[in-house]
């Protein structure tokens, strides 16, 4: 009889409140020199992405339509909440030319795929972009789906995890994955290191599956964690070639949601897609098998996106003017992270 031991990897881990960006010498002498788009061509599509690398995730009051079409405008990207039923995504992609800001989101059931199948035989080339999203991306049954996908759609555009491992980053690169999803639990509203106990330190993650994805001409895309703008250059730093973004551009109009009077003041409901309330909302309830990993707040109505946005994108450029880095292209070979203690970066404003 064989028996697997227990394994300690005594390695150091780090998120992004373990660091911080070292400042170089810079020749530059304002933001509106820094461009933060990128441009790219995917490993198995051969499509070409020319854009600011930040994505939408497809949650719900995040993946809207109207979030797609208030990002599109300025070269972001939307992954679509996949629980949109047929006719209002036929609808949608065939109203205007967005096809490289917009991904399709899907599970793997069966359901999922049949959909899918439906909609590409309606709008045809309106969709480039494919985003195949589950919570656990180590399961034989996700690979295979991704293999079938692959196979059956060769110019599509793929970007699918979940996985915070360079050996599985490599799997499935090699299985026909363009964008690697990167980040299991750093959510703002995701407790799977809590109920499960499983996770990784979401910027080793991404430095990691960043060199796996790289040596074999994929890219990623960190997926959680993000709270600040100062979180995203870290994650830009630290190799991320997307970021997806779901607490920090939730609260908006743009987002759909119902807005609550509370105490005077107007909120909007937030929530992960594993919590009770997604499941109660797209499942009928959470499955006697499984506990919910997700949880569900309020959080203060934030008005337009662009606000947020501003914020956003100023703080990249920000980040690059620190290091004299002229486009986002070269900021991750610009950079040098310092580790500091946390109570350190909360007490100097960090993340």
């Amino acid at each position: 009889m064989i028996y697997h031991l227990m394994r300690i990897e005594e390695d150091l881990k780090l998120d992004f409140t373990d660091v911080l960006i070292r400042p170089k010498r810079s020749t530059l002498t304002s933001r509106s020199e820094v461009d933060i788009r990128r441009e790219f061509t995917f490993l198995h599509s051969q499509k070409k992405y020319s854009g600011i690398p930040i994505i939408a995730a497809n949650m719900d009051y995040v993946g809207t339509f109207e979030m797609a079409r208030a990002l599109a405008k300025h070269q972001l990207s939307t992954a679509l909440l996949k629980h949109y039923d047929e006719e209002s995504l036929v609808a949608f992609f065939q109203e205007r030319d967005i096809r490289q800001q917009v991904f399709y989101s899907m599970g793997i059931a069966k359901d999922d795929y049949g959909k899918f199948c439906r909609v590409i035989d309606r709008v045809g080339d309106a969709i480039e972009l494919i985003c195949v999203d589950v919570a656990n991306g180590y399961t034989k049954s996700f690979v295979d789906f991704i293999h079938k996908l692959r196979s059956a759609h060769p110019t599509f555009t793929i970007m699918a995890g979940n996985v915070v491992t360079g050996e599985m980053t490599e799997e499935l690169v090699l299985g026909g994955v363009d964008i690697v999803k990167v980040g299991i639990g750093p959510g703002s509203v995701c407790t799977t290191r809590k109920m499960a106990g499983v996770g990784y330190p979401q910027l080793s993650a991404i430095i990691e599956c960043a060199d796996a994805a790289h040596g074999l001409g994929g890219l990623i895309c960190s997926d959680g964690g993000c709270t600040t703008p100062g979180d995203l250059a870290k994650a830009f730093g630290g190799g991320a070639d997307f970021i997806m973004l779901g607490g920090m551009l939730a609260g908006h109009e743009e987002c759909s949601s119902e807005i609550i009077e509370q105490d005077g003041m107007h909120k909007v409901p937030f929530y992960g897609m594993s919590s009770r309330a997604a499941m109660n909302k797209h499942a009928g309830g959470v499955a006697q098998y499984r506990a919910s990993e997700g949880k569900a707040v309020l959080l203060d109505y934030r008005g337009s996106v662009e606000n947020t946005l501003q914020d956003i994108l100023g703080g990249i450029r920000s980040a690059c003017t620190y290091v004299g880095a002229r486009r986002l292209k070269e900021f991750s070979k610009r950079t040098t992270f310092i580790r500091v203690s946390r109570q350190t970066n909360d007490v100097f404003g960090g993340s």
